[in-house]
Formats: structure tokens, C-alpha cells, sequence
């Protein structure tokens, strides 16, 4: 359980390994153990915090100073905080920036996530990067370690959970929201007359991120979100001409549910799947996933487009990844990162599907990937034409 509390308490850090960090809280109290992760964004920490994808982590922010812009109503990517905890170098108290409405904090203890600042970043981050991402533990309530390592003991970890449970919509809705822009903010798709063909595409929510569905419905399309349990005869009934599978957490392998109905819809209509919606994907189409031993978590990550050769600069957020050599011949690798060759995009040779392990719907600074969800909708469009 979590609390609201005056930033400056006490909190310790225990690690699976046994190793210590000692720091200060804010946001929420209590106790909360997560896999830790390290991200490498140096903004966006309100986007990290709502991204459902995020659930069961908690989030190292490698650079040192968050905070400083607070947050606002417009830069959440779902309905609430979803991660366990955010650890920072420095946390600041006092933002300035003309679209903050509040501190950090104060979202941060709204939604339960504890925080931890004041320890060495620097090493924790480069703690994981040597040994992997491990189970931890943050408490506000007790500093003893063997005590807290106890208590991790039985955390069931996220390797073979479904966590996309915890995210995912209870019911179907409509989204018309697009992106956000100067002097206008989120405005709404406009009515189309009748007469006026707007293709519709069912958005499955393993954890779908907001941006997502603004910028589907930026390229025109009709958006209808799902829950991540709706079968494939019900998604049949819908009559949808494309189909969008989203980001979410946890573990892949863990969905077999999930992959059996989505091997009935490969081939019925233009497929098209960013980050776990990619490893679900990969696993319907014969593919198998594996485990990082630190993952991709930041916004900077060069990722290369093989049929044009040219580069992004990608934002990522993922543990798993799908393994190349588990694809059969009818699947073409489209993307590959270039810091460790890892699959990035995937296409089928026959179907009108695509997939990619990266962000597109993020801007890292660029809107490098934007085009992909243009992409889709002409993919679209040529399946409705044909």
C-alpha cells in the first residue's frame, strides 16, 4: 500500500543480488518490488510513467536531473501511472515551463508510484548494465536489507505472467482524439459525411499507449479499441479493414492464449503490430521470443530501415525481442537495431502484414518512424482496392 508524503523520507533500494542503494523518497510511501530497468531518455518522464508497457518495472532514469518541467494534462500516453517506482539522481521540486499544471510527485503519489532520489545513478545503472535487469525492492517502511530481500523472495517476478491482464480495458470504445498541436491541443477527428470512406481499423489494447490511436486517426482512420481478451470471431464480426495490435508488458511467451486467437486473423486483413503486438505477431506467425539481458529503454536508439537503408533515431521500450533465427522463410526482416543487430521490424512475404519492435508513435526528438502508420493506411487502402 502507498501514501502521500512530504518529498525527503528515507527509502533503501535492495536488488536481487544483494546489492544496496540508500536515497530519499517522493511521491508515494510504502513498499514495491519490480524489475529494474534503466531508461536512457533525457525528457519524456511523464510518457514513461504512463505507458502501460512499464507495469511491473521500475524505471532508472540515466539522466540526472527529472522533473524540471513538471507535467501537465495533455503529455499522458494512458489513464494513469503504471509502473512500480521511478528512481532519479535528482528530483526537482520546483518546475518551470509555461504547459506544467503540478510536480511530478504530486502524479506520482496520486497513482502509488514511489520514488527514490539522491543515490548514485550512475553506478546503479552501470550495476545493471554488467550483471542484467533484476527483480528489486524499494521501502520507505523497513531499511533492513535481509528483511527486504525476503520479501522479494516471493514476488513472482514477470518471466512467464500475464501482466497484459492488469492493463487492458474492460469494454470496447470509439477513439477520435488526434495529435496535439501549438494553440490547438488534442482536437477531435472531424465528422465525415456519410458518403465519405474512412477506413476502420480495431485497435487490441495489451497496454496501447494514446499516441498510438491519435496518430491512426490522424492518417484518417476510424479507430474502435479493444480489449486484449476479444476473440478472433468477435474481432471478425466487427468487419474492420485493418487490425492494430499494441504495445504492453511483460512477457510474451506468456500469451499463448492471446497468439492462438491471432493466428485466425493472419491473412484475413492488413495486420499491423508495434513492440509486444510485434512479439505476438512473431509468435503466430511460428516465431519464438527471448529475453535481453537489460533490454532497449530510452529514445535514442539507431534503428535501420533495410528497404530504404536509411536510419532512425527510434524511442524503445521492451525486455523481449523476437528471435531471428525462429522465423520462417515467408517472414523478411524489414528493420534491425544497429547497437546489437536485434530484430526490429518483420513482413509477410504473402499476407498483408508488418510488425516493429520500436516506438514510431514516440518523437525522440525527430518524428523519424511517423511514416510507418501512413504506411498502414496505404497498405490499407490497396487491400480495400483490390
Amino acid at each position: 500500500m502507498t501514501q502521500n508524503i512530504t518529498r525527503g523520507g528515507k527509502a533503501v533500494l535492495v536488488l536481487e543480488d544483494g546489492a544496496v542503494f540508500t536515497g530519499r523518497a517522493f511521491g508515494a510511501t510504502g513498499e514495491v518490488c519490480g524489475e529494474l530497468v534503466f531508461n536512457t531518455g533525457l525528457s519524456g518522464y511523464q510518457e514513461v510513467l504512463t505507458d502501460p508497457s512499464y507495469y511491473g518495472q521500475m524505471i532508472l532514469m540515466t539522466y540526472p536531473h527529472i522533473g524540471n518541467y513538471g507535467v501537465n494534462d495533455e503529455d499522458g500516453e494512458s489513464r494513469r501511472c503504471f509502473l512500480s517506482a521511478l528512481i532519479v539522481k535528482e528530483y526537482c521540486a520546483c518546475p518551470s515551463n509555461w504547459r506544467s499544471r503540478g510536480e511530478l510527485a504530486e502524479l506520482m503519489a496520486r497513482d502509488g508510484v514511489i520514488g527514490l532520489e539522491g543515490l548514485d545513478t550512475r553506478a546503479l545503472a552501470r550495476h545493471i548494465r554488467k550483471a542484467g535487469a533484476m527483480p528489486g525492492i524499494i521501502s520507505t517502511l523497513d531499511f533492513e536489507p535481509r528483511s527486504l530481500r525476503e520479501k522479494l523472495g516471493r514476488w513472482p517476478g514477470i518471466e512467464g505472467v500475464n501482466l497484459v491482464e492488469a492493463v487492458t480495458v474492460d469494454k470496447p470504445y470509439q477513439w477520435r482524439q488526434k495529435t496535439w498541436s501549438l494553440g490547438e491541443g488534442h482536437r477531435d477527428r472531424e465528422v465525415l459525411a456519410p458518403e465519405v470512406a474512412a477506413p476502420k481499423v480495431v485497435v487490441y489494447d495489451f497496454g496501447v499507449k494514446y499516441n498510438i490511436l491519435r496518430l491512426l486517426t490522424d492518417v484518417g482512420c476510424r479507430v474502435t479499441v479493444v480489449p486484449a481478451g476479444t476473440g478472433a470471431a468477435e474481432i471478425l464480426a466487427l468487419q474492420p479493414d485493418g487490425l492494430f495490435l499494441s504495445n504492453g508488458p511483460g512477457d510474451p511467451g506468456a500469451l499463448g492464449g492471446i497468439v492462438a486467437e491471432m493466428k485466425k486473423l493472419v491473412g484475413r486483413m492488413p495486420i499491423c503490430g508495434i513492440c509486444l503486438g510485434h512479439q505476438i505477431l512473431g509468435q503466430a506467425l511460428g516465431g519464438k521470443t527471448y529475453k535481453l539481458k537489460f533490454g532497449h529503454h530510452g529514445s535514442n536508439h539507431p534503428v535501420m530501415d533495410l528497404t530504404t537503408g536509411k536510419v532512425e533515431i527510434t524511442s524503445q521500450n521492451h525486455n523481449f525481442c523476437v528471435d531471428l533465427d525462429s522465423l520462417g522463410v515467408e517472414v523478411e526482416v524489414t528493420h534491425v537495431n544497429l547497437n546489437d543487430r536485434t530484430v526490429e521490424g518483420l513482413r509477410h512475404r504473402r499476407y498483408p502484414l508488418s510488425s516493429f519492435q520500436y516506438h514510431p508513435e514516440s518523437s525522440p526528438g525527430p518524428h523519424d518512424s511517423a511514416y510507418l502508420f501512413r504506411r498502414f493506411r496505404a497498405l490499407i487502402d490497396e487491400n480495400c482496392s483490390s
